[in-house]
């Protein structure tokens, strides 16, 4: 564990690296002691730093979702980071691709809420009842380590790798689709570059977004009407260069696209 003044220059380092766009070595290498309530206490420091230069958090996103990332990383549960405000992008505005380090995207069922979740103690059942609508996305992440050499500590501390948000005009009541098989296909310039199914994140979406708001609990945070849950990509991560026009497309859900220049 780190005390607070190693906390706050690896804060300072992951600041950094994002507004210089200049990616650092991991933590895990500089900070051998750092683990996960580290790292968390890291990303906040952060997150607290973007809301007092006026963003707001409209949401929260789980990564580590399906069981093969889980194995990958060592860990036998997901991660979480926040989505801002500055971080929505739209279908109809190119992204620049030169303003992040190592941009990715990856498809996924958003879920926008209509109330707020219970925090310990909630289910899927409390998710389903509290989801105004889910709705096609694409979310753009991005690593400030250098060459997305992450161990765990590193992409907390790096808001779970976050960077970006598109969300598809379809809005769909969760009782008129199955969540646990909604097939997707991601595009890039109409050829596919990835294919997947939402079961694949816990087996039911519905289930990321259950974990996330008893893990925010514990923090003393929940999860609120109006606020976008990412609960986790259905298709592999894809490396994004300038020019490409990515279109992901769901089964029952509609289509979302984004493109970069």
């Amino acid at each position: 564990m780190l005390d607070a003044a190693q906390r706050a220059e690896a804060a300072d380092l992951l600041w950094a690296a994002r507004r210089d766009r200049t990616p650092v070595s991991p933590l895990t290498d500089g900070y051998p002691g750092i683990d996960v309530v580290d790292a968390y206490e890291i990303q906040l420091t952060n997150i607290r730093r973007q809301v007092a230069q006026g963003a707001t958090v409209r949401g929260h996103k789980v990564g580590l979702s399906s069981e093969a990332m889980q194995q990958m990383m060592g860990v036998d549960e997901p991660d979480y980071g926040h989505l801002l405000s500055d971080m929505e992008l739209s279908e109809d505005v190119p992204v620049p691709a030169a303003d992040y380090c190592f941009p990715r995207v990856e498809v996924e069922a958003g879920f926008v809420l209509g109330a707020a979740l219970p925090g310990e103690g909630c289910t899927p059942a409390d998710v389903l009842a509290a989801t105004e609508y889910v709705v096609p996305a694409i979310e753009l992440i991005d690593s400030r380590i250098k060459d997305w050499r992450i161990a765990l500590p590193d992409t907390v501390a790096d808001n779970a790798s976050s960077a970006g948000l598109v969300l598809g005009a379809a809005r769909v009541r969760p009782a008129d689709l199955d969540l646990t098989d909604v097939p997707a296909v991601l595009r890039r310039g109409g050829r596919e570059v990835a294919r997947g199914n939402t079961r694949a994140v816990l087996g039911d979406p519905t289930n990321a977004v259950a974990w996330l708001a008893r893990k925010v609990a514990a923090f003393g945070v929940r999860l609120e009407a109006g606020q976008v849950v990412l609960p986790g990509s259905c298709t592999r991560a894809i490396d994004v260069r300038p020019g490409d026009v990515f279109q992901a497309e769901f089964g029952g859900l509609g289509s979302v696209s984004v493109t970069f220049q």
